[in-house]
């Protein structure tokens, strides 16, 4: 038990890569630019598929929680990670690295699961359209939200359990700039099978099951691609599927690599990398890739700050006497086209 609890309470040493110090300065712009990109983008497609009627359907329903998934890794990650890289202190305290190793877990875990219930969201819509609607009703999107949520804290309680039990014999140092799995488990001082069985275990229900699911999804879909006629639909199918498929190849390369092999095998500098392009660069691209390939959410956006823009003149036209009918120049007979707008977003 001293064993165990010997270092509780003291603070933890991020050597993040402190190995190359010549790499922090460049590693540390990156990382603040991209946080920056994830926080406004993800930001941006939680606020439209809100905002506009048009996008409340299931598919943006399950990518708002996506781009707030996104939005909570990376703000349980980067903000240490940026503290420690401009500062000569590179620690963190107990609880706050209980904490980290936590949410990640929990939102990575969780996410593996919201990846794959997008892929079934996508099969029923493109093999299943005349029944949509009453497949993916709103109630059913609901309970594969949260089945999401719920799995991944119990995926996060029990690595979280286990590893934190593993002894240390004092090691403080953890080489990664946060407190990941891999991270903790080569800091103990004992080599655990228990732990490495589990997390095998887990990575086939979370990480192999879920992308087995998402292949034979799209497997379906690639022959009703092939069946499809119209030359406008079949973009739209390959814009909307080419998105989320591009999202999961981004996401499960990279995890897979890190979670599926041994623990020991892998080298720390080559996991440090991966583990920063899953974390910080993955969360940043998503909402890039579903903006950029997405028609929807380009002309929702549009069609919000032309709204806003059109309220906003509207309120500062000049009231009118009773009986007058000025002429209008162009510039003030532009709220007609603003009500045009409106009508449009309209049911």
């Amino acid at each position: 038990m001293e064993t165990i609890n010997e270092t509780l309470g003291a603070d933890f040493i991020l050597l993040g890569f402190s190995d190359q110090p010549q790499l922090e300065p460049i590693i540390s712009v990156a990382a603040f630019f991209f946080y920056m990109v994830t926080l406004v983008g993800n930001t941006t497609i939680m606020l439209v598929s809100y905002l506009d009627t048009q996008l409340h359907t299931p598919m943006y329903f399950f990518l708002s929680h996506l781009s707030f998934l996104d939005l909570c890794y990376t703000t349980s990650i980067i903000p240490q990670m940026l503290a420690n890289l401009w500062s000569q202190k590179k620690s963190i305290t107990y609880g706050g690295c209980v904490l980290q190793f936590f949410f990640a877990l929990d939102l990575g875990a969780t996410e593996c699961l919201l990846l794959a219930v997008m892929a079934y969201d996508r099969y029923a819509a493109v093999c299943q359209p005349l029944h949509y609607t009453v497949i993916m009703h709103p109630q059913l999107c609901q309970k594969m939200v949260l089945s999401a949520w719920l799995g991944g804290l119990g995926s996060a309680l029990i690595l979280c359990s286990l590893t934190l039990k593993l002894p240390r014999c004092g090691h403080r140092k953890v080489d990664n700039f946060f407190c990941e799995l891999p991270a903790l488990i080569k800091m103990a001082c004992v080599y655990s099978r228990v732990i490495e069985f589990v997390v095998f275990i887990l990575g086939v229900i979370f990480l192999l099951l879920p992308l087995s699911l998402i292949l034979i999804s799209y497997g379906v879909i690639t022959q009703a691609v092939m069946r499809i006629k119209s030359a406008a639909r079949w973009r739209k199918v390959l814009n909307t599927c080419g998105s989320h498929l591009t999202v999961v190849t981004l996401f499960y390369g990279t995890i897979i690599y890190m979670y599926m092999k041994p623990q020991h095998s892998t080298s720390q500098g080559e996991g440090k990398f991966f583990t920063l392009f899953y974390t910080i660069i993955t969360p940043s691209l998503n909402p890039l890739i579903y903006t950029l390939r997405n028609k929807d959410v380009k002309t929702a956006v549009k069609r919000l700050l032309w709204v806003k823009k059109c309220v906003r003149r509207s309120r500062t036209l000049p009231e009118q006497p009773l009986g007058e009918f000025p002429l209008l120049s162009p510039d003030i007979a532009q709220p007609s086209r603003c009500l045009e707008v409106q009508l449009d977003m309209g049911p």
